[in-house]
């Protein structure tokens, strides 16, 4: 096993707890995710931290160098496709069903260093913001939880606690400045 960096350990732990969150909330519907047409790793995602594009971009270093050099290629395909020039004056990707450069055989290969949305996706939730109504996502298709109760999981604190992991990561390795990319970009990114 790779020997991973001390200052990951506070997203690790939050990880480990979104997994047991999500797999708590997941078993009381009875869902497992299996793939399907709305597949989430073949929809067009944004990341937002630089700890978590640092984890993965440490995550990638982990595989043997051909498997690098191969996700690296499918991570150019991918921004080529996702963000063409061929649309006149186009300033917005185009969202294609383009499976995410990490996708082996239908799995992930960096599957435990994958970032949060990708660990929360599939199941209704809640997230408060203060002074607002609580925001609902209804989950994935997959899961037909329309006809169902909602059971509650709140991603609330897991926000606050990347918030926090976020602002020491910066702190800790000097990056500033707003970060929104797709896995391909975190991964192409020197």
């Amino acid at each position: 096993m790779t020997h991973i960096p001390e200052h990951f350990s506070p997203l690790i732990q939050l990880y480990h707890d979104m997994d047991n969150a999500w797999n708590q909330v997941a078993a009381q519907y009875g869902f497992q995710c299996k793939g399907c047409e709305d597949n989430c790793c073949l929809s067009l995602f944004f990341h937002h931290t630089h700890a978590e594009a640092s984890f993965l971009k440490f995550g990638l270093q982990t595989l043997p160098d051909t498997d690098q050099k191969h996700v690296l290629t499918l991570s150019r395909d991918y921004c080529c496709q996702t963000f063409s020039e061929t649309a006149e004056n186009q300033t917005q990707p185009v969202s294609q069903k383009i499976p995410c450069p990490l996708l082996k055989t239908g799995r992930c290969s960096l599957y435990h260093f994958r970032p949060m949305i990708c660990r929360l996706h599939g199941l209704p939730h809640e997230l408060h913001k203060p002074g607002f109504n609580a925001i609902k996502g209804s989950g994935c298709d997959a899961g037909k939880f329309d006809s169902r109760t909602y059971i509650p999981f709140d991603r609330t604190p897991f926000y606050k606690q990347m918030a926090v992991i976020e602002m020491d990561f910066r702190q800790l390795t000097g990056k500033t400045g707003k970060i929104k990319k797709t896995i391909a970009q975190i991964l192409l990114t020197p």
